[in-house]
């Protein structure tokens, strides 16, 4: 099978005849009532993601398929249940370096260093100096500061994609330029490292080769523990350099927004709000990543039903309101 120009899937529809590179993940060989061996799978590049079907399978095909990984795909597309799947009639692993990268990992919209320099200039107007030397040192971090450009906010859900870290990190922080001045009783210098700081740790929580995933460190930490410590190892740093000590009061409070951010025990805070600051932290941030995350459901859903399916993070389908002033 020799792949010619590709359809993503996003613009796929039904009864298209494929052959073309997919990322594939998690196969599965499972078995029909009658006993016969068929291959089920997620097939997906950077627009989207579908569901697999090889019905005529058997072990030594299944065998030699990555578990996620690049493969060839020749077959058709269906609507099966308002949901376009492809039918799998032919199978096999790709070398990586056969592959353009760009065409399986989605990537912002947003020009990432205009995005940067508008990061920046939020915190040059941070007026505390210890808050203000706190900024430099993390932006001054050129490794740090190159995963912090192109890492994404989720493996799924929200910001799931190249510069999407970037691209929530500035979204609250304009927020909180906008929100803060109704607030004037909340310090909004804090507010604003924060909302800068508040997923920071995620720069080493998730990598990113043919997908996003959670890296070691990741399962085994977490990014609110690993953001913790790294504000903790720049503070240790800005302390042995000289000058005024960080005072404590204010690093006591930066790191409790910090881990409080979730806003509940069981979201994976392992404390919740305890002061203003923090619950105001905690509500752009949630606000930010819901309407990113809800928008793009609507937009990603090719059923032509009026409601989306059940999605388990939100408790309920939701309402595709595009999809009903179209047909109004």
């Amino acid at each position: 099978m020799a792949e010619t120009t590709r359809t993503p899937v996003a613009k796929l529809t039904s009864a298209m005849r494929i052959e073309q590179v997919f990322v594939i993940s998690q196969p599965q060989l499972r078995t029909t009532t009658r006993g016969d061996f068929y291959i089920a799978a997620f097939l997906s590049d950077a627009t989207g993601k579908l569901n697999g079907r090889m019905w005529q399978a058997s072990q030594d095909i299944y065998a030699k398929l990555p578990h996620e990984g690049f493969v060839m795909v020749k077959g058709r597309t269906e609507l099966y249940q308002e949901n376009m799947q492809l039918v799998i009639e032919a199978i096999r692993p790709v070398e990586n370096d056969q592959v353009d990268f760009a065409d399986f990992l989605p990537t912002t919209d947003q020009n990432i260093e205009e995005m940067f320099g508008r990061v920046v200039y939020v915190l040059q107007q941070i007026e505390n100096p210890h808050l203000q030397q706190l900024a430099k040192a993390y932006i001054e971090d050129a490794d740090l500061m190159a995963m912090f450009k192109k890492s994404p906010a989720a493996s799924t859900l929200h910001h799931a994609y190249i510069g999407g870290l970037l691209e929530h990190t500035l979204s609250v922080m304009e927020l909180g330029q906008r929100i803060l001045p109704h607030y004037p009783e909340l310090d909004s210098d804090l507010v604003l490292i924060s909302l800068f700081l508040h997923d920071m740790g995620k720069t080493s929580e998730l990598e990113y080769d043919i997908s996003f995933k959670y890296s070691d460190e990741g399962g085994l930490i977490g990014h609110i523990v690993t953001g913790i410590m790294m504000i903790e190892e720049k503070i240790k740093q800005l302390n042995a350099a000289g000058g005024d000590a960080f005072p404590k009061l204010l690093r006591h409070c930066l790191l409790h927004i910090i881990a409080a951010h979730h806003g509940q025990l069981d979201f994976g805070s392992p404390i919740t709000p305890r002061i203003p600051e923090a619950f105001a932290v905690h509500y752009i941030d949630n606000l930010d990543s819901k309407v990113n995350m809800t928008c793009a459901m609507i937009q990603e859903d090719t059923g032509k039903s009026n409601w989306t399916n059940y999605i388990r993070a939100l408790e309920a389908p939701l309402y595709k309101r595009r999809t009903a002033k179209e047909k109004a």
